[in-house]
């Protein structure tokens, strides 16, 4: 199998850009759920709204290509519990800051 390298860059260019969505309740001691995803306009109307409603958001292409591969209502899978974890943190601490 020959290993591909893509230039994330040039590929958000052609493609639009891409988002995920999760959602935590932290009292509901599940992990996070995938809720919202999409490419192009789609990913253009969730960033939007994010803003909108001042929902930090958080760029990480490869977290993004991770998520986008489950499907709406999946759990986020164990393997991405320090990636979500960070992201968590630093949303906490946002929030403590405002």
């Amino acid at each position: 199998m020959m290993a591909k390298y893509f230039n994330q860059k040039k590929r958000r260019q052609m493609n639009g850009p891409t988002a995920a969505v999760i959602r935590y309740d932290e009292s509901s001691g599940q992990s996070p759920m995938v809720v919202a995803q999409g490419s192009g306009h789609v990913a253009q109307k969730i960033i939007e709204l994010a803003k909108q409603h001042h929902v930090p958001i958080q760029e990480d292409p490869l977290l993004v290509q991770n998520l986008l591969q489950l499907d709406l209502g999946d759990r986020i899978p164990p393997q991405l519990y320090a990636v979500i974890a960070e992201i968590l943190i630093l949303i906490e601490e946002i929030e403590k800051n405002d």
